[in-house]
């Protein structure tokens, strides 16, 4: 072989390197990026998150400050629990269902609250804090027969939420007395100028935009949005679910404060509180567990209650969150027995099995003992004329039966 002639590539070989020094998309660290974009590990590694952070706080703070907000916790504090968790619960299912309705979606009260109860329990009891509200979502878009919709709903109804809490939030952290106070009104024009400037960058770029798929698709969110939430019809009640709905989280904080021991004023927690609020929306959680306890640990200590009571407060108060939502178990519960006898009493039924059929009473079978055999035996195994004239080659080549002619009647 000349030397100007390429060799063949060997079979098997290794592929050379990119150029540039940039592995190939089926490398182990693009495999590794990609799995780690996906929504099970990003659910993983706040829930590593949270255990991390509570690991820490009983490094530094120990073990007391739990058990004793658990002690202090009797059976007074788990009814009034029972009773904020009551009145939170059905204004919140009352904003998802005044959204639902505005995205036109049927959602009856009644089982906005029993979804509402199970999602917060699972909320609570399972890993991550949304996947409860993921199942009512998915579960209302289904029986609605739109999932998109339903899916939308309860994004929305959340997004309310969030934002009444950044809303007074602002106005207490900006007012009231608190750790942060000072640096949230420093922070509070650059964070106006920076969202001012981005929203002005956005629209010059959707003006100098053709339309697109996804600018369709994003205009119909928005127009959905403004159906679900600011609509002369549904305003008034989304702005006032939320609000009581804010403020039974403040007092169920208040409650867990007291429960402790803490003698600060009402003033004096409210700003705590926000803050709590504040760090339970990050998705860095074991089951709302976690940045709470961090944050409020930090928020009393700086503002001289101690940093161990507020620990405590926010153990007491995640157990009294816990036991607010014990109606949703029960909901679940009885939810699962339901469905168990549904399924029991269909599969007992004779018409439940594959080719089964009723078996029909005495009185609905008609006598045939007056027919002779004979003609039974006839009538039962003879071919039908529709048959015959189906076998035929030609459409009107049957012959005539019984000696009557031949008409286009008979065939």
């Amino acid at each position: 072989m000349s030397a100007g002639t390429a060799r063949p590539p060997t079979v098997g070989a290794p592929a050379p390197p990119a150029q540039g020094g940039t592995a190939p998309p089926g490398t182990a660290s693009h495999g590794l990026l990609a799995r780690l974009r996906t929504r099970t590990a990003r659910t993983r590694l706040g829930t590593l998150a949270g255990a991390v952070v509570l690991a820490v706080l009983l490094w530094r703070l120990g073990t007391g400050a739990f058990l004793d907000g658990l002690r202090r916790i009797d059976g007074p504090a788990l009814l009034a629990a029972l009773g904020i968790g009551l009145v939170t619960t059905v204004f919140s299912a009352w904003r998802w269902a005044l959204v639902a309705r505005g995205l036109r979606i049927r959602l009856p009260l009644g089982s906005a609250v029993a979804d509402y109860y199970r999602a917060l329990f699972l909320n609570a009891a399972l890993p991550g804090g949304v996947l409860g509200d993921v199942h009512r979502a998915v579960r209302h878009g289904r029986s609605a027969g739109d999932l998109g919709r339903g899916v939308r709903a309860v994004v929305l109804e959340r997004t309310a939420g969030q934002l009444a809490l950044f809303a007074a939030g602002a106005v207490v952290l900006l007012t009231a007395p608190s750790p942060v106070r000072d640096g949230v009104r420093h922070a509070a024009p650059l964070v106006g100028l920076a969202a001012l400037g981005t929203c002005a960058v956005v629209l010059a770029l959707r003006m100098n935009r053709a339309p697109s798929r996804r600018g369709r698709a994003l205009r119909g969110v928005l127009a959905e949005a403004r159906e679900g939430l600011l609509s002369r019809r549904n305003a008034p009640g989304v702005l006032v679910s939320s609000a009581v709905v804010l403020a039974g989280y403040v007092a169920m904080f208040v409650l867990a404060a007291r429960v402790v021991g803490a003698d600060a004023s009402v003033t004096e927690l409210l700003p705590l509180a926000v803050l709590a609020l504040l760090a339970m929306g990050l998705p860095l959680n074991v089951g709302g567990w976690g940045p709470r306890e961090g944050v409020t640990a930090w928020a009393f200590g700086a503002a001289g209650l101690g940093a161990g009571r507020g620990l405590a407060v926010a153990v007491v108060y995640g157990v009294l969150s816990l036991v607010a939502s014990l109606p949703g178990a029960a909901v679940l519960v009885a939810r699962w027995y339901t469905g168990l006898r549904t399924g029991s009493r269909s599969t007992a039924s004779p018409g439940a099995r594959k080719g089964a059929y009723p078996r029909p009473s005495p009185s609905a079978v008609p006598a045939v003992s007056a027919v002779p055999p004979s003609e039974v035996n006839r009538e039962k195994y003879a071919p039908k004329e529709s048959a015959r004239l189906a076998s035929s080659s030609f459409p009107f080549s049957a012959e005539p039966s019984e000696g009557r002619p031949m008409t286009p009647e008979s065939v």
